[in-house]
């Protein structure tokens, strides 16, 4: 992706680009168990016309004990191929939240080296708040998808694992940025997950995810982001890994830290799923 194109885009931008078939997008919607609401079931009832659904939980690692974990590049490249994405194509991702799950598919087609991608700011509120049309599956005639084969390029880099976290935390390299919100980064509050431990990595630094959005689950402008991470005490200049419960919001720190030109972020992958069911590793509480 040129560089000099933001990862976000509006939907003002997207409207005609929609209407003009010259872009893929992907439904990436995913929701907390608490929040009782069904990705797919809102999919199929209320989606931006041509939209395909990615659906995170099965496109993961299944032999993994944690939630939705990087599946095989062999993998990924079918659940692409069958979604009808080459590698040539522009793909817009967005969810039904407005910024949450989908910087997580956003990290996804980037790790495999799609970098022709970007992320609708508002997702789908702010698309219909533009006059945007929704389609329903069991109204409108869905679209056949045309299976493609895709190939991947995995790069490293862009995620990092238990052990290496921890000792690049003892030996004082990097910044952990935690995206929850500070009750359960504090261990006020139980983790939803049973058998996980509260609180947090030693040394981590609290960004809860919301901080960088606005009341419409809109990204902050740069200018704002920067603001925001340097008043969390975050070293924009020096490495940084994101982390968060389960490994989806922590993309949206690395979202916005994209934004900022910092396109070395690691993103933690197993994130405090791992971490805190893992009794070998510290846990500290309170901020």
């Amino acid at each position: 992706m040129n560089r000099d194109v933001s990862p976000l885009i509006e939907a003002s931008e997207l409207l005609p680009m929609v209407a003009e078939r010259t872009v893929r997008v992907i439904d990436a919607s995913w929701y907390l168990p608490s929040e009782q609401r069904y990705p797919l079931a809102e999919y199929e009832n209320a989606h931006i016309p041509g939209a395909v659904f990615f659906d995170i939980d099965a496109v993961c690692d299944r032999s993994s004990p944690f939630p939705h974990m990087l599946p095989t590049t062999p993998q990924f490249e079918v659940a692409l191929g069958e979604l009808g994405i080459g590698n040539q194509d522009a793909v817009v991702v967005y969810d039904g939240s407005g910024m949450f799950s989908a910087p997580r598919v956003w990290w996804m087609l980037r790790i495999f080296g799609h970098d022709n991608v970007r992320v609708l700011n508002g997702g789908l509120p702010a698309w219909i708040a533009a006059g945007g049309e929704v389609a329903n599956v069991h109204v409108d005639n869905p679209e056949t998808i045309t299976a493609t084969t895709y190939r991947s390029t995995f790069r490293p880099a862009m995620v990092t694992d238990i052990d290496t976290v921890w000792q690049q935390l003892q030996q004082g390299v990097v910044q952990v940025l935690d995206a929850r919100a500070a009750p359960r980064f504090k261990g006020e509050q139980p983790e939803p997950r049973p058998g996980v431990r509260c609180g947090h990595m030693p040394g981590a630094i609290n960004v809860p995810f919301k901080q960088l959005l606005d009341a419409k689950g809109r990204m902050m402008t740069p200018r704002t982001l920067r603001s925001r991470f340097e008043e969390a005490g975050v070293d924009l200049e020096k490495p940084i890994i994101t982390s968060c419960g389960s490994g989806v919001t922590a993309c949206v720190l690395a979202l916005g830290l994209y934004c900022l030109d910092r396109e070395d972020i690691a993103v933690y992958d197993g994130s405090w799923s791992e971490w805190g069911s893992c009794g070998d590793y510290p846990v500290e509480t309170a901020s």
